[in-house]
């Protein structure tokens, strides 16, 4: 193992998890702005879905940049 390898931090690939939890959750809240549930709960008006979408989008997205593993030092 040569000693200049550099290692990948694992908050990196926690904010990869994260950044498609934030996809998949997006995605799955604005489908629920086009086609309402046949029976909705009782806070659907607040959208709570989209709104922690895009939450998880941003934390992911920050972890991803903070922790990106670097070409270059």
């Amino acid at each position: 193992m040569p000693a200049e390898e550099e290692r990948i931090s694992i908050w990196f690939f926690i904010g990869m998890l994260v950044f498609a939890y934030g996809i998949v959750i997006t995605a799955a809240g604005i489908y629920e702005l086009f086609v309402p549930p046949a029976h909705p709960v009782v806070l659907a008006s607040l959208h709570a879905g989209v709104w922690w979408g895009a939450l998880l989008l941003i934390l992911g997205g920050f972890y991803i940049y903070r922790f990106s593993p670097k070409k270059e030092k």
